[in-house]
């Protein structure tokens, strides 16, 4: 497995060091069109950020964040346990090296694993697909935009939100507003819609891997998609949460079915450090495109 573990080890490198180019893209217009000087200022120290951590190959935020992965494997081809165990090894080497911090805490004792590793982490969602390759989605997600995420249950009488398209709103906009810039913004959202309340917080999360500006498929949700993201960067909270034009970078909506009885709307907030990637492999971890 010793191609695999490279493979994912290099995954992980240019996951936290290198921000993607259409996130890099956004925040160069975000900071075209800030008209808040304390606001643009933010943003160009992010693209200064970001720029020192590509070229000098170090984590973007100090905080490496919960490691995620996405697997989609063709039938046969790795054992998830064999999978498992390369990532592993190459979570570990990566934060000897310093391009993850060590992030793992063991809850009850406190105790910091030392090596990203234990129970719950990394988190792998592993797929068996009728397909020729394999894809490694990973995302590294921060504490801070993770602690503003949110779960509705509508109705909601409070936000005067009800099982509708328009009550999907009002929660997305009462998350952005309750996470001021908490969230490290601007942020991205993504929004899952039914499920129960544990899928619901797994596919808000796997929206995530879209790219800025790639429009759900159904019509009513792209228009929505488009609608919240105009609505929430009117609310002047801003960049770092000082105000201006740039609170959110974009919203991906997705739906599940779900149980007559309960309609959740499960968000997570992503923060301007978007650190995703994905790679297509062989089955023997020999990559083949990186995207």
């Amino acid at each position: 497995m010793a191609t695999w573990t490279d493979t994912l080890h290099d995954l992980i490198v240019r996951t936290s060091t290198d921000l993607p180019e259409d996130v890099v893209e956004r925040l160069r217009q975000a900071e075209a069109a800030e008209t808040s000087p304390t606001s643009r200022n933010a943003l160009q120290t992010m693209l200064h950020n970001a720029d020192l951590a590509r070229r000098r190959r170090l984590p973007l935020c100090q905080d490496t964040g919960t490691i995620l992965f996405w697997v989609r494997v063709p039938p046969g081809a790795v054992t998830q346990t064999a999978w498992r165990q390369a990532a592993e090894s190459a979570i570990a080497a990566a934060t000897a090296e310093g391009v993850l911090r060590q992030n793992c805490v063991e809850t009850l004792s406190g105790r910091n694993t030392g090596n990203n590793l234990g129970y719950g982490s990394p988190v792998i969602h592993w797929h068996e697909e009728d397909r020729d390759d394999v894809e490694v989605a990973l995302v590294l997600k921060g504490g801070g935009c993770e602690n503003v995420g949110a779960q509705y249950a509508l109705p909601d009488s409070r936000l005067d939100a009800g099982r509708d398209l328009d009550g999907v709103r009002r929660c997305a906009l009462d998350a952005v507003v309750r996470a001021q810039g908490q969230g490290c913004a601007p942020g991205v959202l993504g929004i899952a819609i039914g499920g129960d309340r544990a899928t619901g917080y797994a596919e808000s999360k796997e929206l995530l891997l879209r790219r800025l500006g790639e429009r759900s498929p159904a019509p009513e949700l792209a228009r929505l998609e488009e609608r919240i993201l105009d609505d929430a960067n009117r609310l002047d909270i801003g960049p770092m949460g000082f105000g201006g034009t740039t609170t959110l970078l974009d919203v991906f909506i997705g739906a599940r079915c779900r149980v007559p009885a309960s309609y959740f709307v499960s968000i997570s907030y992503m923060c301007w450090a978007f650190r995703r990637r994905r790679v297509l492999t062989a089955a023997d971890g020999e990559p083949r495109r990186w995207l």
